[in-house]
């Protein structure tokens, strides 16, 4: 066995269990604090950074300073607007239907942590799972989703790279319906972000059976960002390629090359306005044929 390999293998895995243990272990006042929700996520993503130079995965793939800083305007982006839109859209509303309702889930919070923790992961990567589904099955969510599938390099920050719309809609979740503690939320929601920034990462770790099994990986994902639109219509899972597997979605393989059409990144305007543009181009040609016939 190539003991070097294995240790950079095991690099998700472990870093997995370091996060969810953090949040298991945590002093309440800790929890509860939006700061260290931060913080985490900075570290993780500070790391995995880090792993990106020292065992890089494809050349193609090296962050520069441009990407760097689109990255990280929309880490921020993620962390502050989309993060609130997605409060008051998703989460408040289901909280008063709750309410109203009468609707409780005492057991859900009187099971063991992990097993809450899986709970939350399952429930919110369900709902992830279809709405992804959905984004490349549907032009109109199509069009949302399309500038993630623009990017020309997978690094540790892609994930949050997106249309406005399209991070709204995938970070909708019916997670606030089920009463598990606070500890728990946040130890699944460090677990997709250690999991998913992973799965985006140019880092040269495939981890193991008992982890990719369940787990997406860099494999599984830069397959899902491969040029061919159809080749993009596998692997949906942000975090738990499980789901594939169960719903026949799952396929192996691996992409070097990532992209879409021409493989031309696009700026962060045209990724915003990317959306709108088939409507601004059928008014267009209205304009021009009405011009022509004038």
């Amino acid at each position: 066995m190539n003991v070097r390999k294995f240790a950079v293998d095991m690099l998700p895995p472990v870093t997995l269990a370091i996060v969810v243990s953090f949040w298991g272990l945590a002093p309440k006042a800790w929890v509860e604090s939006t700061w260290t929700a931060i913080i985490m996520t900075a570290l993780v993503t500070t790391w995995v950074l880090g792993l990106e130079l020292v065992f890089e995965r494809h050349e193609g793939w090296r962050m520069n300073r441009r990407e760097f800083f689109t990255d990280l305007f929309y880490m921020v982006l993620n962390a502050t607007l989309i993060s609130k839109v997605s409060q008051m859209v998703g989460e408040a509303p289901l909280m008063a239907f709750k309410k109203a309702a009468g609707i409780a889930t005492p057991w859900a919070g009187e099971m063991p942590f992990l097993a809450q923790v899986a709970l939350v992961l399952f429930v919110y990567e369900f709902g992830q799972y279809w709405m992804h589904r959905l984004m490349h099955n549907s032009t109109p969510f199509w069009l949302t989703h399309a500038p993630h599938h623009h990017i020309t390099q997978l690094n540790a920050m892609k994930g949050a790279v997106g249309n406005p719309i399209e991070l709204v809609l995938i970070s909708l979740s019916i997670v606030v319906m089920f009463d598990v503690s606070q500890a728990a939320i946040m130890g699944a929601f460090g677990a997709t972000g250690v999991i998913s920034t992973f799965a985006h990462a140019n880092v040269r770790s495939d981890p193991p059976k008992f982890y990719s099994y369940f787990f997406t990986t860099i494999r599984h994902h830069s397959l899902h960002h491969s040029v061919p639109y159809e080749d993009t219509r596998c692997n949906y899972g942000n975090s738990l390629i499980l789901c594939d597997r169960i719903f026949g979605t799952y396929k192996d393989g691996e992409a070097s090359e990532v992209g879409q059409d021409d493989r031309r990144r696009l700026s962060i305007y045209e990724q915003w306005v990317f959306p709108f543009m088939p409507m601004v181009r059928a008014w267009r040609d209205r304009r021009r044929e009405g011009m022509v016939e004038g």
